[in-house]
This record gives structure tokens, sequence and C-alpha cells, in this order.
């Protein structure tokens, strides 16, 4: 049985993304170890800097269990936006951050050009190979975006997807069980209910 945990390590405003995943699945926001043992998915949400939300992350979860979870047994993981973010090796936001390492990569400011940041606002991603993530999205696809930073990935084949602006970076990655997306599905309407509706059928 399908059955989603939010991780909650105090990230603020994650009441959009519980409703939405309770509306495709049973789901508990929690860090109670027990409830984050029973989920079949984990999801991550982020709002916020790099380093703090990483603090708060350590403080808060509990990372040898996740580890275990995740890294060991598979368990499929997504993070949402900073929650894409730590699964970087590093980040460099108000300095420089150790993040999970569960995909290899940092993150750096956006070399966004003449535009302003924030990039805040509506923008087509673009798949770069072919994934049950991303099934039945329209080519391209519209999601809602606020950030700052992006994540380098390390690798090319860990890259779904990616979006312009000002440069082409990753929105999308994927390495075996572990996701993440740059954009807030939870406020992207059909395409985000899709996509995470997707995510929930990865086993």
């Amino acid at each position: 049985m399908t059955r989603v945990c939010v991780l909650d390590y105090g990230a603020g405003n994650v009441r959009s993304v519980v409703n939405l995943l309770e509306s495709l699945a049973p789901t508990q926001l929690s860090n109670d170890p027990e409830v984050i043992a029973a989920a079949s998915h984990l999801v991550l949400p982020g709002v916020g800097a790099f380093g703090a939300a990483m603090t708060k992350v350590e403080q808060r979860l509990p990372l040898p269990l996740l580890r275990r979870l995740v890294l060991e047994e598979g368990r499929p993981f997504l993070g949402i936006c900073v929650g894409m973010q730590l699964l970087a090796d590093e980040g460099q936001e108000f300095g420089q951050h150790r993040g999970l390492g569960w995909i290899p990569g940092r993150v750096d400011r956006l070399a966004s050009g003449d535009l302003p940041l924030p990039h805040v606002g509506w923008n087509d991603i673009r798949s770069e190979r072919a994934h049950p993530l991303l099934q039945g999205l329209e080519e391209p696809a519209d999601f809602y975006f606020v950030h700052s930073y992006g994540f380098q990935a390390a690798e090319p084949a860990d890259v779904l997807a990616t979006v312009d602006y000002g440069q082409r970076f990753a929105t999308v990655i994927g390495r075996g069980n572990i996701f993440g997306v740059q954009f807030h599905p939870e406020k992207s309407q059909v395409p985000g209910r899709r996509l995470l509706r997707n995510f929930l059928e990865l086993a």
C-alpha cells in the first residue's frame, strides 16, 4: 500500500504539499522514526536558504534511518525546491555548506544574465531523457518556480529535465530511487499533480 511521509524538519509552509499528496495517497507530515519507517514514499520539501535548511534536517530528522531506507533499501525519495538542493554534495548559498551527498553535484547561484533573481513564476521544462517520473507530461511542461540557486549535477545522466533562465540548468534530477525537482509541483496545477502521481507509482 502506498503511504507517504512528508518529512517534517520545520521547513514551514508545507501544507500545500501535504494537501496535494493527501489527495493522491495516505500522507503524514512527521519526523517520527516509526512513521518514516512505515512509509512507502518519502518527500523532503524545502523553502529558504541551503545552510539553514541542512542544519534543521540534521537536528530534527533521523538521518541514519533515512540513509538506510533510501540508500540501502531503495525507498522512493523526492526532494522539492531546497529539498532537491540538499541532495547535492554542497551548496554555496551564504557560504559553503555540506549537503546530503546523495546525488553528486553542487548548488550555485544562477547565472541569470539580465534576468532578475529570484527566478519566480512559470517556466517550461524540457525532458533530457525518458523516465517514468515524467510520463504523461506535455512537452514542454509548465511549472512554477521560486529560487535563486540551481543544482549543478556532476553526472549528466542524473539530469532528467532542464529549464532555461539565463542559462540552462537541471530542474529534475534522478539517480535510482532518489529524485529532486527545483519547481513547486504543489503550485503547478495539473502538471504538478501528474508528476507527484508518477512519483507515487514508483516502487
